[in-house]
């Protein structure tokens, strides 16, 4: 494709006006004819110039025709950015050498990353056939995005006119979560200073994990002596215990309808509200404390999994340990989105009863401020909770308070509004109360600090042992 440049559009602006004098030029008039024979040497003039004018516009454009014919574009097969913060990929640019060009390159981003700049001038130096050059931009949603042609623009020998060709380029986008608002507020765990965070918290009890045998000292416990040792030695042997270090936890993440809702206002406090001014939804936040756990888990030695449902199971990863499950954690919840359907607990449960042998930490993420949902988790729940230690968790709604806890009552509206609120605190204390009788913890946490309170009853865990 070509087009005019502003150097071609100026040029035939300058010649407009002085082809408009050449027609009011007198004539020279010719013996035996009524009209004029030509120009006068003023006009013939200002007609060379003007066929000269077009003679060079011609050749400019035949001669730029084939100018981008051996340029390449090269953008890295995956590019990997997160959401709400500036990143930036490298492109590679190969031309001719020998030859200095000043070149425009355009990339058509998503809508959902902006870029401050969509269109680059590079300069490809005479010295080389290659340019690599950095694009700055920034993600504002989380998910898998792709980049299928890049467009580039060269002048004319002449500069009279500009070549544009668009050329393959293929690379995809992959916008992360944005844990560092997360990481903040748990500084002291990632700090590294101790087992747990600043302090070292002290274990609970003597540990359940056998370690060796040893010979009896006074103060051991009878119930500690190994008495199939102290028939085979003729002495008392003791059994040593250690703490458990690889325990697993499961975060159950729900990816339902409910989800989709908006979390609430965040506090400015904590976590600054989005710049466009929607808050983050309900699902958002359950990822951002997925993957905090997940550190948490591997910074205290632990295996962890992770299980994503709606109506089915939509991923599930055994629990491990290392930067490789992280990342392949990190890899099944960045495209996560809600389902508009309502979640299965029967099918979950039965999913997880058939999968998890080994006594370990559920901790559900969920949404049960739907009365029908509630009594079917709490009546499915059963399956698991006999064999394993499990803490469900949901968001707590912005209206669930007691009843004209606040001074915000002015109208009769405000009334209806309060009373609406009761109720639901009131239901999600009955789910707590049947959840409790089968062994099950429930808590209702403010948006702002669901990543700290649940990384806090992780720990709490850790330090008892109840695992």
């Amino acid at each position: 494709m070509i087009v005019p440049r502003t150097r071609l559009l100026v040029a035939a602006g300058l010649l407009a006006p002085v082809l408009g004098l050449a027609g009011a030029l007198p004539g020279i008039e010719g013996p035996g004819l009524g009209g004029p024979l030509g120009l006068s040497p003023a006009g013939m003039a200002i007609a060379l110039v003007l066929g000269l004018f077009v003679l060079l516009t011609g050749l400019d454009a035949l001669t730029a025709r084939g100018r981008l014919s051996s340029y390449q574009v090269h953008l890295p097969g995956l590019i990997r950015l997160t959401k709400d913060r500036d990143g930036s990929f490298s492109v590679h640019l190969h031309g001719e050498p020998g030859r200095a060009v000043d070149l425009r390159v355009g990339l058509l981003f998503p809508p959902e990353i902006t870029a401050p700049e969509t269109v680059l001038a590079v300069r490809l130096p005479a010295q080389t056939a290659d340019v690599r050059f950095p694009w700055p931009c920034r993600p504002s949603r989380r998910g898998r995005f792709f980049f299928d042609k890049c467009h580039l623009e060269a002048p004319s020998p002449l500069g009279l006119w500009a070549i544009r060709r668009s050329l393959p380029a293929k690379a995809e986008i992959r916008v992360y979560p944005n844990l560092m608002a997360e990481r903040k507020n748990l500084a002291a765990l990632f700090l590294g200073r101790g087992s747990v965070g600043i302090h070292a918290q002290r274990q609970v009890g003597k540990g359940r994990d056998f370690e060796k045998l040893r010979e009896y000292l006074p103060g051991d416990g009878y119930e500690d002596i190994h008495w199939k040792a102290t028939a085979k030695r003729l002495k008392p042997v003791t059994k040593v215990y250690q703490i458990e270090k690889t325990q697993e936890v499961y975060v159950i993440l729900d990816a339902s309808r409910l989800s989709a809702r908006p979390a609430g206002r965040v506090s400015e406090r904590r976590l600054a509200p989005r710049p466009d001014g929607h808050d983050t939804s309900i699902l958002e936040r359950f990822i951002t404390t997925a993957l905090i756990m997940a550190q948490a888990a591997q910074r205290q030695g632990d295996l962890y999994g992770l299980v994503t449902f709606s109506d089915r199971v939509l991923g599930f990863l055994r629990a491990k340990n290392g930067k490789t499950h992280y990342d392949a954690c990190r890899e099944v919840l960045y495209t996560l989105e809600p389902q508009r359907v309502a979640p299965d607990f029967d099918e979950l449960f039965s999913f997880l009863s058939g999968r998890l042998r080994r006594r370990a930490l559920l901790i559900f993420l969920t949404n049960v401020d739907d009365p029908v949902l509630a009594e079917s988790f709490s009546r499915s729940i059963q399956v698991v909770a006999r064999r394993h230690l499990v803490f469900v968790n949901m968001i707590r709604p912005p209206m669930a308070r007691p009843l004209f806890s606040e001074d915000t009552v002015k109208t009769p509206d405000d009334i209806y509004r309060e009373l609406g609120g009761h109720y639901l605190w009131n239901s999600l204390r009955e789910t707590e109360r049947v959840l409790q009788r089968r062994g099950v913890s429930f808590a209702t946490v403010d948006n702002e600090t669901l990543a700290t309170e649940l990384v806090a009853q992780y720990l709490r865990v850790k330090q008892r042992q109840r695992l």
